[in-house]
């Protein structure tokens, strides 16, 4: 068993957006999985990007918003939806709702999220 205590969770954060480290290579053994909870502030938002071997599965906790997926797509993305994308997808999310956006990402194999942020506490 593995207990992850609330003060070894680290928050990496960039201009509005925070993402907590719930379960990383940083404060866990696992070799299967991270789960992060992302935080958007209104207007925020998270460029599209890929993973080349990691798929993650996003579950929106709050607010709603905008999926930005391949060739200038969007979908929306609202309190209660599940999206999962496989590895190469092109993701990223913007929150054009009025409040703060929650979501959690479930990534596999684990990723080291430390490199797309600037600020780390």
């Amino acid at each position: 068993m593995e207990f992850i205590k609330k003060d070894s969770i680290v928050e990496l954060s960039n201009p509005g957006v925070v993402s907590r480290q719930l379960l990383n290579p940083e404060n866990s053994s696992s070799i299967r999985v991270t789960i992060t909870e992302v935080h958007l502030d209104a207007g925020a938002s998270q460029p599209r990007h890929t993973h080349d071997s990691s798929e993650q599965i996003w579950y929106a906790v709050k607010g709603c918003g905008k999926l930005l997926l391949a060739d200038d797509e969007e979908a929306q993305f609202t309190e209660g939806d599940v999206v999962r994308f496989a590895d190469r997808d092109v993701h990223g999310l913007r929150n054009d709702g009025d409040g703060e956006f929650v979501y959690i990402s479930v990534t596999a194999p684990p990723i080291n999220f430390g490199y797309a942020y600037k600020d780390k506490k």
